[in-house]
């Protein structure tokens, strides 16, 4: 499985305007796109950034749409009132869902870096300890994983009930995401919380 996230800084008054432009006429069209496994949708409200996801098949499904999506883009671009967008591609390592995602739900999302050599561990240790305690956190819904192999820039996307769940966690999961990273000596690059305000995605649990 792989994913295009494209992270847009929107003007803050035309947010609603480019929620309802990816929902009613980016996300039909991706959707019909061959390959296409569905799409997300982040937003900060207070500071205008926003991350649509889109998730596919295999890398070769991902790169026969680039060009479509690339109009697509342009148009929502618009819509928010935005400057270009920062667009990456990854590969989805790992996808766990405990609970369904509801239109109260909330993200966290952590992206960080790693030498490359050591990607693999990272995943395996995403799965076989990060996922357990996370499954112990109240209000916890799912978390993924996606990474670049080849700069070893990765992003890890912990999925709550609602804003209180996650604000909740906050301080349990800083210590459990301090752990994770320097037991594989990760370098952190970012972290941000979001509204989750469109939850299509249809990747397969994958641990």
């Amino acid at each position: 499985m792989h994913a295009r996230s494209t992270t847009i800084t929107a003007d803050p008054s035309r947010i609603d305007a480019g929620i309802a432009d990816i929902r009613d006429h980016v996300m039909p069209a991706v959707d019909a796109m061959d390959g296409c496994v569905g799409l997300s949708m982040l937003c900060d409200r207070d500071s205008g950034r926003c991350i649509v996801t889109t998730a596919w098949e295999s890398e070769a499904a991902m790169a026969a749409t680039r060009e479509a999506v690339m109009r697509l883009r342009e148009q929502a671009t618009e819509q928010f009132g935005a400057p270009a967008p920062e667009v990456r591609e990854w590969e989805i390592a790992a996808m766990h869902r405990l609970h369904p995602v509801s239109d109260d739900a909330c993200a966290r999302v952590t992206w960080s870096r790693v030498d490359p050599d050591r990607i693999d561990k990272v995943v395996d240790v995403f799965r076989t300890d990060l996922i357990p305690r996370m499954d112990e956190m109240p209000g916890f819904c799912s978390l993924s994983l996606m990474l670049d192999r080849q700069t070893g820039d990765n992003s890890l996307t912990a999925v709550y009930a609602d804003r209180q769940a996650m604000e909740a966690s906050r301080q349990r999961a800083m210590y459990i995401r301090d752990e994770f990273r320097r037991g594989l000596r990760m370098s952190a690059t970012d972290v941000a919380e979001f509204d989750v305000v469109l939850h299509q995605l249809r990747v397969p649990e994958m641990v």
